[in-house]
């Protein structure tokens, strides 16, 4: 028989689900399943610090920091995403968007909030017309971002003309570069991303929605979830803090680039479903996604490191995605079989 999810969130209108033995089985498998995760992690980072050179300095863990502030800011929204079962191929084309828009804004009116604010929404508007698509005309979400991110990269190359655009205002530059307490804004902001949505997640009943719907919407949208606004909602975050990392990225680079992100969604989708996303929806915990990103970071930091060629590096990281979707296709059965 089939557990209705939805009772799992003890929504008044559903019966809430019996206290017991079996009630404790989930909570005790996640903090397992993020226990092993966090445990795999900390094996392979004292490995690399015992056997690579320069890994454990400072100025390499600030290094490593950095590095992963676009996969792991864009993988708290692309969390959500995936826990309502949908998918996101058009965010690595919205940060390039975003940081066209940005650039081209900020040198045209000479102001960079205006210029901020222009990517900032571009991005936001791109999530929005996404989920409009996939909530509105019940389209698999696969082919409409599949399509997104096409013609959202053509709109970066026709915003920037088709080269990249040199932003001309020195106070934008300051958005990539300054730092508090010895870490940059961009650190701050996947700091913040991570606390915000950790909260949204499981503080929040618009969280438990997500989760609910992702695990059955059927049952959801019976027991009161607007599952259509919802999922305009979720894909608009995703948009924002997408323009918001492309913002920061075009101020790191100083410029903004069309061709920028190539092949960033992917790594985003890994860090998440290594970090215990079920593709399937339902599952999701912001530990385990800070983990998978801390993971997906070490590797590629490693490989920076050892010099490793960038046609292996590419190797790595496919194998890292195959290993996560097995990981996740082996929990799902292990779920079912329970």
């Amino acid at each position: 028989m089939t557990t209705n999810k939805v009772a799992t969130y003890n929504d008044p209108k559903v019966p809430a689900r019996p206290a017991g033995r079996q009630g404790l089985i989930k909570p005790l498998r996640t903090l397992l399943d993020t226990s092993g995760l966090i445990a795999i992690f900390l094996l392979l980072f004292v490995a690399l610090a015992v056997f690579i050179p320069d890994f454990l300095t400072g100025r390499n863990m600030v290094g490593l920091l950095l590095s992963i502030t676009l996969i792991g800011s864009l993988a708290t929204t692309m969390m959500l995403v995936l826990a309502l079962g949908e998918v996101d191929l058009s965010v690595a084309s919205i940060v390039a968007f975003a940081g066209v828009v940005a650039a081209v804004v900020t040198s045209t009116s000479g102001s960079v909030l205006v210029g901020v604010l222009g990517g900032v929404v571009a991005g936001g508007a791109v999530g929005v017309f996404n989920g409009l698509v996939i909530a509105r005309f019940g389209i698999n979400s696969l082919i409409a971002t599949l399509a997104a991110m096409e013609f959202v990269r053509g709109l970066a190359y026709i915003t920037s003309g088709g080269d990249a655009v040199m932003i001309t205002v020195p106070g934008f530059f300051d958005l990539g570069s300054a730092a508090f307490l010895g870490l940059t804004l961009p650190v701050w902001t996947m700091l913040a991303c991570f606390l915000i949505f950790g909260v949204v997640l499981n503080m929040t009943a618009f969280g438990r929605n997500v989760l609910a719907t992702g695990g059955n919407s059927e049952a959801a949208a019976l027991a009161g979830v607007n599952v259509r606004r919802l999922k305009i909602i979720v894909f608009g975050l995703q948009g924002v803090v997408a323009g918001v990392v492309g913002v920061l990225l075009a101020s790191r680079m100083g410029l903004g680039d069309p061709n920028t992100s190539m092949g960033l969604e992917l790594a985003v989708i890994s860090a998440c479903v290594l970090g215990g996303v079920a593709l399937s929806g339902g599952v999701a915990t912001i530990t385990g996604v800070v983990v998978g990103v801390l993971i997906m970071g070490c590797v590629q930091n490693a490989m920076g490191l050892l010099n490793v060629p960038t046609f292996y590096q590419y190797l790595v990281r496919g194998a890292i995605l195959l290993l996560a979707v097995m990981f996740d296709r082996w929990k799902q059965t292990r779920r079912q079989r329970a």
